[in-house]
C-alpha cells in the first residue's frame, strides 16, 4: 500500500497525448498480508482516510485516497475542506460528502456513485481496488462521458494547488516582526532542539528534541513538520522558520502584524501588492516562478484588478475566521 496518494505523486512520462501515468514517492508505501493493521499516521491531510486518524487501518485507506483524488479531478475542489491540519481532520472524520454545489448536479449519476463508493466511511464496505476498475463509469467500454471538464473546475484546481504559497511567506515575515515577549518561550524550545548550536535544526535534532520534550510523533510525521516549515527549501529549519511554523494563530490575526506583513511586498506603499512585487518577494524562497505568481493572483485577487489589496490579502490571512475580515476595514 502507498498510504500518501495524492495528485502531486503521479507524473507523466512525457508531454505525449497517451503519456504512460507513473506513481511516485513510495517513501511511505509498506508491503502488506490481507489483515494485517498498521497504526502509524502517516499520508497527507487532504487525502487521509478516517480510519488512519483512527490509527487502526489496512489497504483500504489508499481506495479513500484515491476517491479524494477522483473528488478533486471531477469537482476542483477536495471533499474535507479546513483551513488548518486539524480542521481538515475533523470534516474528515464528519464524512459529510457534498454532491449539491456546482458542478456536482451536472455530472452523471454514475460518476457520483463510483465517488460515494470510494469514500465510504466504513473501510469494510467500501469498494475494492478490482471493483473501482470493474465499475461501469471506470471500465474501457462504460458509460463515462467524453464531454471535457468545466473550464470552472480547472480553474478551481490551480487555485487549490497555488493555495498557501503567499501565505507561508507572509507568515514568516510576521515571524521576524514578534517582540521579543511574544516569542520567548519558543526561542527557549528552538535552542534546545538545536543542540549543536548551528542557527537551524535537522531531521535527527527535531526527532531527538521532540522525544526529549515527550512528543510522541513518527518518523514520518517529522519529515512533514520539517517539510512544512522548511519554507526555503534546503532541508532543514532555522530559527525564523521554526518561530513561523509554530506561533499561535492568533498573533497573526493582529492588525499590526498583518499590515507589517502587506508592506514587506508592497514595497512602494502604492496600497496594492502589484505582480512585479509579488515576483521580487516570492523569488527569495524558490517560488517566484510564473505559474505561482498568476495562480497566487487568481486565488486572492478577488476584485480581479490584475493586483492585491490590503482587504484582499488580510482575507486570504484570515481565511476561516469571518468576523476578522469583516471588522477589519483599512482605507
Amino acid at each position: 500500500m502507498h498510504r500518501d496518494l495524492k495528485p502531486e505523486n503521479f507524473l507523466l512520462l512525457s508531454s505525449d497525448e497517451d503519456s504512460p501515468l507513473k506513481t511516485t514517492d513510495f517513501g511511505l508505501s509498506v508491503f502488506f498480508k490481507p489483515g494485517d493493521v498498521f497504526t502509524d499516521l502517516v499520508g497527507s491531510a487532504y487525502y487521509v482516510a478516517p480510519e488512519v486518524l483512527k490509527r487502526s487501518y489496512g489497504a483500504e485507506a489508499d481506495i479513500w485516497s484515491a476517491g479524494v483524488i477522483l473528488y478533486i479531478l471531477l469537482s476542483g475542489v477536495p471533499p474535507f475542506w479546513g483551513e488548518t491540519e486539524e480542521g481538515i481532520f475533523n470534516e474528515i472524520r464528519r464524512g459529510h460528502l457534498d454532491f449539491v454545489t456546482a458542478p456536482w448536479p451536472s455530472i452523471s449519476s454514475s460518476a457520483r456513485d463510483l465517488v460515494k463508493k470510494m469514500l465510504c466511511y466504513d473501510p469494510k464496505e467500501r469498494i475494492s481496488a478490482a471493483e473501482v476498475l470493474n465499475h461501469p463509469w471506470m471500465r474501457e467500454d462504460g458509460d463515462a462521458s467524453d464531454k471535457p471538464i468545466d473550464i470552472a473546475v480547472l480553474t478551481r484546481m490551480k487555485q487549490f494547488r497555488a493555495m498557501n504559497k503567499l501565505k507561508r511567506v507572509a507568515l514568516k515575515v510576521i515571524a521576524e516582526n514578534l517582540s521579543e515577549e511574544e516569542i520567548i518561550g519558543l526561542k527557549e524550545m528552538f535552542k534546545s532542539i538545536d543542540t549543536d548550536n548551528s542557527g537551524t535544526i535537522t531531521y535527527e535534532e527535531l526527532k531527538d528534541g521532540l522525544r526529549k520534550l515527550g512528543t510522541k510523533l513518527s518518523e514520518s510525521e517529522v519529515k512533514q513538520l520539517i517539510e512544512g516549515a522548511d519554507v526555503d527549501g534546503d532541508g532543514s529549519i532555522d530559527y525564523i522558520e521554526f518561530i513561523t511554523a509554530t506561533m499561535h494563530l492568533n498573533r497573526v490575526e493582529r492588525e499590526d502584524h498583518l499590515y507589517k506583513a502587506f508592506e514587506y511586498f508592497d514595497k512602494d506603499r502604492s496600497g496594492f501588492i502589484t505582480r512585479d512585487e509579488l515576483v521580487h518577494a516570492l523569488k527569495q524562497y524558490n517560488m517566484g516562478d510564473e505559474k505561482s505568481i498568476k495562480e497566487i493572483i487568481d486565488e486572492v485577487d478577488t476584485d480581479n484588478d490584475g493586483k492585491i489589496n490590503y482587504d484582499e490579502f488580510a482575507a486570504m490571512m484570515c481565511q476561516g475566521n469571518p468576523e476578522l475580515v469583516t471588522n477589519r476595514r483599512r482605507k
